[in-house]
């Protein structure tokens, strides 16, 4: 009897699993495995929030399996090694893995690859990650593409008619000594101050993907144009953390949504969010071609960008909300509190640490990295680097929010700012928005004085970037 291993990764799931629906049909039975190694997969290790949502997305996992007769063998230790242990008990002859575009993974599964099939045993890998890999999108030069409308208009022509795969409806699975839910507790992924109770509202595992996603079909999808840039509704899919862990695939959601729309005789409403989902697909595109990304400009005319000499107690302030400026502190909040936060808001933080505190771009980069459920390596880099000014196709650098105008569109009430911020839960009027313009007021809300003029401070950063320009030009003659 053939035995085959599928080397799960961030590929958490059962249906639309490549690796794992192959391994099923041409073994007769199959070793699901995990191994924890976050030294190999980036230069960074995995955050804090990360390793909340991994502890409980396999978990989901193991119990998906149990279901099936099969269980999770869970290992901490270099790849490698770790599998050829298990090949050694198993006799596998096969191992089977969907890839991932992370340039330490890329080089270290090509490194596995070599090491086992010199060994003898066959090595298989799929794509369940994206709707198409990174070197099949390609300018018609031939090179990457920069600029994502571009992009996404090529992408687009290609997702239609692709249907993702069932779950295998039998399964056989080889014994095995040790793994399952023990094993995970093992790993210690989980925090060790109760710092996480907000993030009970999430579900992570397969299950609580597809409940995100019939959620947003439901209430939101048809609204989605005019309610995704509110943060004081539930008007996007929040299906960002299942997809950085493979629980859902985007070509489920796309399956899905076309069939709900096509129900519904609305399928127009899908348009926007699909694009949504480009971007996620465009990150990808751009850290496999330019892998610097994560920590180098990547316009090489900002490596010569003035930014603030780093100020460590501006740092902690915006970490902390308490910037003096309410969206802005509403959004930080938030994120600490759930691990996630409304992608407008996201852009508004951003936007006030390089640019108003021009504080460099990694520095908040690190911080959305150790906080966010979400974090991923490449939407990470290139939301940062598109607020900063110096990443692909990003907003110009002289663009820069104004924070108070665009809390007053895009929470006009406030009620965002109110959930978050509860000393101007109160506020009237236009002081939820700005509360330094009432100065009894402020002093009785407790909340505190803005930490940098907005006016002064964007004079600041359009002078540096004016001086960066000049630069440039003289370089040039």
């Amino acid at each position: 009897m053939s035995t085959a291993i599928v080397w799960f990764r961030r590929d958490l799931r059962l249906a639309d699993n490549p690796a794992f629906d192959a391994a099923v049909r041409a073994h007769d039975r199959v070793i699901a495995a995990y191994v924890h190694a976050p030294e190999e997969e980036c230069a960074w290790a995995p955050g804090a929030a990360s390793r909340w949502w991994l502890h409980h997305s396999l978990k989901a996992l193991e119990a998906s399996l149990a279901k099936h007769g099969g269980h999770l063998h869970v290992v901490a230790g270099p790849s490698l090694a770790s599998l050829r242990d298990l090949i050694a008990a198993s006799g596998a002859t096969t191992v089977y893995f969907n890839r991932l575009y992370e340039p330490r993974i890329v080089r270290r599964d090509k490194a596995v690859r070599r090491a086992l099939e010199q060994d003898g045993v066959a090595v298989a890998s799929f794509n369940a990650a994206l709707w198409c890999e990174p070197w099949d999108v390609e300018t018609k030069q031939g090179g990457p593409y920069k600029v994502f409308t571009p992009f996404w208009r090529h992408l687009r022509t290609r997702i239609d008619g692709v249907e993702p795969l069932p779950a295998p409806s039998r399964l056989s699975f080889a014994e095995v000594g040790g793994g399952g839910s023990d094993a995970i507790d093992d790993l210690s992924l989980l925090p060790t101050r109760d710092w996480a109770r907000g993030f009970s509202i999430w579900h992570p595992g397969e299950a609580g993907a597809w409940e995100m996603l019939s959620l947003f079909a439901d209430d939101a999808l048809a609204h989605y144009a005019e309610s995704r840039d509110l943060p004081a509704r539930h008007g996007t899919s929040r299906l960002s953390p299942h997809l950085h862990w493979g629980e859902i695939s985007p070509l489920q959601v796309a399956a899905y949504l076309r069939e709900q729309a096509a129900r519904q005789r609305n399928a127009a409403d899908i348009e926007p969010y699909l694009r949504q989902l480009g971007w996620r697909e465009f990150g990808h595109h751009l850290l496999y071609h330019f892998p610097k990304t994560p920590t180098e400009s990547f316009n090489p005319a900002f490596d010569g960008f003035q930014w603030a000499e780093r100020d460590a107690h501006a740092l902690r302030r915006w970490k902390q909300g308490r910037t003096g400026i309410p969206i802005v502190d509403a959004g930080m909040r938030e994120l600490w509190a759930t691990g996630w936060m409304h992608n407008r808001v996201r852009m508004l933080v951003a936007s006030l640490l390089t640019k108003n505190l021009r504080q460099h771009w990694v520095l908040g980069e690190k911080w959305f990295w150790d906080t966010l459920v979400d974090a991923d390596l490449a939407n990470n880099a290139m939301g940062w680097q598109w607020v900063a000014g110096s990443g692909a196709d990003a907003a110009p650098y002289f663009r820069i929010f104004n924070p108070v105008t665009q809390s007053e569109k895009f929470d006009p009430e406030g009620a965002y700012i109110r959930r978050w911020v509860p000393e101007l839960a109160d506020a009237p009027g236009r002081l939820v928005h700005a509360p330094w313009e009432d100065e009894a007021f402020l002093a009785r809300s407790g909340y505190p004085r803005p930490m940098v003029d907005l006016k002064t401070s964007r004079e600041a950063a359009l002078g540096a970037y004016q001086a960066l320009r000049e630069k440039r030009d003289a370089a040039r003659n």
